[in-house]
């Protein structure tokens, strides 16, 4: 889907080691690839990270190069505001339109303040959030 809401996120599997972290930073580094956000979630034995860059389609492949699993995931983005109930309403409109939110995490950047969210399906998502009037990110925003 080419839609302006919808943003690739790189899912990046990590070793749970010394270094591991570092090698895939200096991968995105070598290929002049700039990390606008990430986060990293562990598990015993390996990390995910996950992260929105300014090329992905170059950070995809450099990090398949060089041995690492990673795959490109969809993900939207809901503006939020510093107050409460600020994330009820998107949350809202997305269980009643049957959407599950997988997982999220907060985004803030130069010109936006955002809830990054991975849903089951986010060209549906985006329709609903767009008719119940729940501002989107761009993903030129990012």
């Amino acid at each position: 889907m080419d839609d302006e809401n919808i943003i690739t996120q790189l899912s990046i599997f990590v070793n749970n080691e010394p270094g591991r972290l570092a090698g895939v930073a200096s991968i995105l580094k070598d290929a002049n690839v700039n990390m606008k956000e990430c986060n990293l979630a562990e598990s015993t034995e390996f990390g995910i990270l996950r992260a929105l860059v300014d090329d992905p389609e170059e950070a995809f492949e450099r990090i398949r190069s060089r041995g690492l699993i990673a795959k490109k995931t969809a993900i939207i983005g809901v503006r939020i505001e510093d107050a409460p109930g600020a994330l009820f309403s998107a949350a809202s409109v997305l269980g009643r339109a049957g959407i599950n939110i997988e997982y999220g995490y907060a985004y803030a950047g130069k010109n936006v303040e955002a809830f990054l969210i991975r849903v089951d399906d986010p060209g549906k998502a985006v329709l609903a959030l767009k008719a119940a009037g729940v501002p989107l990110v761009k993903r030129s925003e990012i």
